[in-house]
């Protein structure tokens, strides 16, 4: 009686399994004559008392003992012809390249940075593999599992991978500073270093992709700070700006505070003194130390506030007359007494206004209280 001859065939709808072993478990029992179905994506390794007999490509193949001559020494002479039994295992290998695996470090890489010293970098990405080898694959990896999915292989592949980046990094990388030019360069190399891992097992690894390579959050900010002060260019134009807006800022408060009094009248000697010695290392030389005395004579400058003499235009330190022509720096209001600067017409605390004192000989008006011409210097009696 003709028997009807049985399809062998695998359809994966997951599009996760590498391996699929029929049947799951034990041995099958087939007949010469049946039909073994492989799509072009796929390939079939028969097995039989634990050895390999053939590996069949994309088409329909009858298992016969024309087709298949390894299985004729496995089926006994006397149970011949068409329909015979025999046992054995047919494993079907999903030849598509596999996309979008990922991988990623468990734990940090430690890693010898030129600028910054020690530092932990975390990496992930993502990579494709495909199977090449098929019988070497289901030998070195699958063996006698039912089926194997890209779940079951994924941990082993990134655990290969990390091991491998963390020694490349080390040989072409001096500072992560340099990671944004290198990530091309580094997935090139890191692909190459794979493909001995991977062949080994009949696997090929097609693309490879480095996401990102990161350092603690706490190098970041380090990393930032950087940044910011490398915006400010010259460190030393940048010291001396500061300086001077400081002594400007400390004299121009007058006395609503300790700093612009210590400033604006003299007393402030010690603040003077610090102002100068930050001062004299921003304009030294590179290398070079500033003299002593320079910053005492600095200091003694910063300390007192110098005024303009109305009379003979020179630069003179804060008082009631000029140290150079004897003119008066200042005069006091007849109504508050509070002083006002010379030249003035309206007093700036009460608005009296100025004037109402003598005439000089030489035709100047000498404001009430002062005891010299404004223009000449001649004493009043």
């Amino acid at each position: 009686m003709f028997k009807r001859p049985e399809i062998i065939e695998f359809m994966d709808n997951s599009g996760k399994e590498i391996a699929h072993r029929i049947p799951e478990q034990g041995s099958g029992e087939f007949r010469l004559g049946s039909q073994c179905v492989v799509r072009e994506s796929q390939e079939a390794v028969f097995y039989r008392d634990g050895k390999a007999m053939d590996v069949l490509g994309p088409g329909r193949h009858t298992l016969t003992t024309q087709n298949i001559p390894i299985l004729a020494g496995l089926v006994d002479i006397a149970f011949a012809g068409e329909g015979t039994p025999f046992k054995a295992e047919v494993y079907y290998i999903n030849k598509k390249t596999f996309t979008d695996m990922k991988w990623g470090t468990k734990e940090p890489i430690l890693f010898r940075d030129s600028e910054l010293s020690m530092v932990r970098l975390r990496a992930f990405g993502s990579f494709s593999m495909k199977i090449v080898d098929s019988l070497l694959f289901v030998n070195k990896i699958v063996g006698t599992a039912g089926k194997y999915s890209t779940g079951d292989i994924e941990s082993f592949l990134k655990n290969i991978i990390i091991a491998r980046l963390a020694d490349l990094l080390g040989e072409t990388m001096s500072t992560i500073f340099d990671l944004a030019a290198k990530y091309d360069e580094l997935g090139t190399l890191a692909k190459a270093r794979f493909t001995d891992d991977f062949s080994k097992y009949g696997i090929q690894m097609v693309d490879f992709y480095i996401s990102a390579i990161t350092p603690p959050e706490e190098v970041q900010k380090r990393i930032d700070e950087r940044s910011g002060m490398g915006v400010l260019g010259d460190m030393g134009e940048y010291m001396r700006f500061k300086t001077a807006t400081a002594i400007g800022d400390a004299a121009n408060a007058g006395g609503g505070g300790a700093a612009g009094a210590g400033v604006g009248m003299g007393a402030g000697l010690g603040m003077g003194m610090v102002m100068a010695n930050q001062m004299g290392q921003a304009m030294a030389p590179q290398g070079g130390a500033v003299p002593v005395a320079a910053a005492a004579a600095a200091g003694a400058g910063a300390a007192a506030a110098l005024v303009t003499c109305p009379g003979c235009g020179k630069s003179v330190a804060d008082g009631k007359f000029c140290p150079e022509c004897g003119k008066p720096l200042a005069e006091s209001c007849p109504s508050c007494g509070k002083p006002v600067p010379a030249g003035g017409k309206f007093c700036p605390s009460c608005g009296t206004k100025m004037g109402g004192g003598t005439k000089c000989e030489c035709g100047a008006d000498i404001p009430a209280g002062t005891k010299f011409c404004p223009d000449c210097g001649k004493k009043v009696e």
